[in-house]
């Protein structure tokens, strides 16, 4: 089904290596803006103060409130969103948790951006944000968000890396890989962070540990999308060197999307 929203989310404060993530932002806005009306959500300075334990925090927290709003003027029920780095989903995700209760929650993802700001080694705040949306988020963060996502509707896809801390909260919570059945007939929101995907099809990300190739992904989106009720899909982490790998990539969220509606 269509979304009502194209949310173009370009931060790049929650990363540790950011240096191509605006021009992946912004390329991948093109594209999903071609999908549903668009609105950005404006970034904060390049100066922000570290605090909480995590790096940036004071940009992240004002992008964070600045796509709250948006999300909530704007009465969206189905929502596309280009990031930015990983982080941008929180907000997302407690938004459309918000309009659908019983949200299931898919990461895609090569890593399992579990950690806390007390376990994170580096404070970058795009290694948290599965913590966050599970009751586990920076302090200062939770007055601001609605109940957590229940674990036990929550699915990993493809996660291959993780810190000590994110293994720990994936066993203390039994946070399970995708069955597909779990989620057929039920709202559904889609994580896809381009990383998941084989760097030997898809080399333009920051962190290529992924495994995934690229027409499986476009097939498991599709499926998901014909067989659930897919009310949201992120994508994150493009990290194109150049505007030809810009050009390369965008051709992969294009499919991604055109599987996204797929019903």
């Amino acid at each position: 089904m269509p979304f009502d929203l194209c949310l173009s989310y370009p931060q790049w404060q929650g990363s540790g290596r950011h240096d191509n993530l605006p021009r992946g932002a912004a390329a991948a806005a093109a594209v999903c803006g071609r999908f549903a009306p668009s609105l950005r959500v404006p970034l904060a300075g390049d100066d922000a103060a570290d605090a909480h334990g995590v790096r940036r925090w004071d940009a992240i927290l004002a992008q964070f409130c600045g796509a709250q709003d948006l999300l909530a003027n704007s009465g969206a029920r189905r929502v596309l969103t280009a990031g930015g780095d990983c982080a941008v989903d929180v907000a997302v995700i407690d938004y459309l948790h918000g309009v659908h209760p019983d949200l299931h929650v898919i990461w895609i993802d090569a890593h399992l951006d579990a950690n806390t700001p007390e376990t994170s080694p580096s404070g970058n705040f795009h290694g948290m944000p599965v913590s966050a949306i599970l009751g586990r988020a920076p302090g200062p963060m939770r007055p601001f968000l609605g109940a957590p996502i229940d674990p036990a509707r929550f699915h990993y896809v493809g996660i291959r890396v993780g810190d000590e801390g994110d293994w720990a909260l994936q066993r203390e919570l039994h946070l399970e890989m995708l069955d597909p059945q779990a989620v057929a007939g039920r709202p559904v929101h889609i994580h896809f962070d381009l990383d998941a995907l084989d760097p030997s099809e898809f080399p333009y990300v920051a962190y290529p540990d992924g495994g995934l190739g690229v027409d499986s992904a476009i097939a498991l989106v599709g499926r998901i999308a014909r067989e659930a009720d897919l009310v949201g899909f992120t994508v994150t982490e493009f990290a194109p060197a150049d505007d030809a790998e810009a050009r390369e990539g965008s051709r992969v969220i294009q499919r991604l999307c055109e599987a996204a509606i797929a019903s």
